[in-house]
């Protein structure tokens, strides 16, 4: 951890009480001059630190910035995911940043920030809209002990945790759309990319991409999407912190792919059902120029969808586009 990452959890532990300059420099092993400077670079940053010569220091404010450093602090000790946090200003496509760093041959668990795309995108090459510091653009590098046919149960582990962290944050009740998005009063507020990298019988790699429409006004939109897409301030009616539901999506991901790596997928598809709008629903299903009708009826052990189609037939589907029948 950093030493910028050890005085904000420091501050943090306080409960908005101080800590003096000699317990800190005394718990990192540093000078209080060094504490000090670390300091003014939090200040430099926006954080509302106050400096009082017989109290030390305490945290008024952050920022509505994402700083690695204060995400690491605020998320603690993790399993896996969260523990390398890395936030770029703007990048392409978090998801090929990510990529890269997984050919580079970095550790499972990197999450990459950034606070705006230029190439931001969706399933099947799809444009992901990605305003600057409106919502949460990131990814992650997986690399599961899972069959290819397998992966799609991280697409659905994400999506619970998804679905928990929001809810948990904001007292809205988000649902689960197959195969990858999270809907609000029936509106698009977060969509999952899930992109891998293997071999005939298994994964190398997984690069798990998340975009979450978080502060956004309707004028902010594309107008395309408008009638659509939704954002969590439009639907609670009030700002939401884009750092404190950053860490509780990281939190509940690490606690469902710890599930998944315990061969415990059939909770999560349990938790999955419950807040699933396209189960028991008529559905028609678009793969390519392919296109079925049926009753989307359950979730296979992989994580795939279970299509009754309308010739009775079971079929398995690992993807494409699905819209209730009209």
């Amino acid at each position: 951890m950093s030493m910028d990452a050890e005085i904000l959890s420091a501050l943090r532990a306080v409960c908005g009480g101080a800590v003096s300059g000699a317990e800190l420099s005394q718990a990192m092993g540093v000078s209080r001059a060094a504490v000090w400077a670390r300091i003014e670079v939090l200040r430099s940053l926006g954080y509302d630190i106050e400096a009082s010569p017989h109290l030390g220091y305490r945290l008024l404010s952050v920022p509505d910035v994402l700083h690695a450093d204060d995400l690491i602090s605020r998320l603690g000790r993790t399993g896996v995911i969260g523990r390398d946090i890395r936030v770029f200003e703007q990048t392409t496509s978090t998801n090929d940043v990510v990529d890269k760093l997984a050919r580079d041959g970095v550790k499972e668990g990197v999450v990459v920030f950034a606070e705006s795309q230029t190439k931001g995108r969706g399933r099947l090459g799809r444009k992901w809209a990605s305003p600057a510091r409106k919502g949460l653009w990131f990814s992650m590098l997986l690399r599961p002990d899972l069959r290819p046919q397998q992966a799609t149960q991280l697409t659905v582990a994400s999506a619970t945790s998804l679905r928990r962290a929001i809810e948990t944050q904001t007292g809205l009740k988000p649902e689960i759309k197959w195969p990858n998005d999270i809907l609000v009063a029936g509106k698009k507020v977060a969509g999952i990319l899930t992109e891998l990298n293997a071999e005939l019988d298994q994964i190398k790699y997984v690069v798990l991409g998340l975009g979450v429409d978080v502060n956004q006004s309707l004028a902010e939109f594309p107008a395309e999407f408008r009638k659509s897409a939704t954002s969590l301030k439009i639907e609670a009616g009030r700002p939401v912190s884009r750092s404190e539901l950053a860490v509780a999506i990281l939190r509940e991901l690490d606690r469902d792919y710890a599930r998944i790596n315990a061969g415990d997928f059939s909770s999560v598809a349990d938790e999955w059902e419950e807040h699933c709008t396209t189960l028991g629903r008529q559905v028609v299903l678009r793969m390519g120029e392919r296109q079925l009708h049926g009753r989307a009826e359950a979730l296979g052990e992989d994580g795939a969808l279970l299509l009754r189609t309308e010739h009775g037939h079971l079929e398995r589907i690992v993807g494409g586009d699905v819209a209730l029948e009209k």
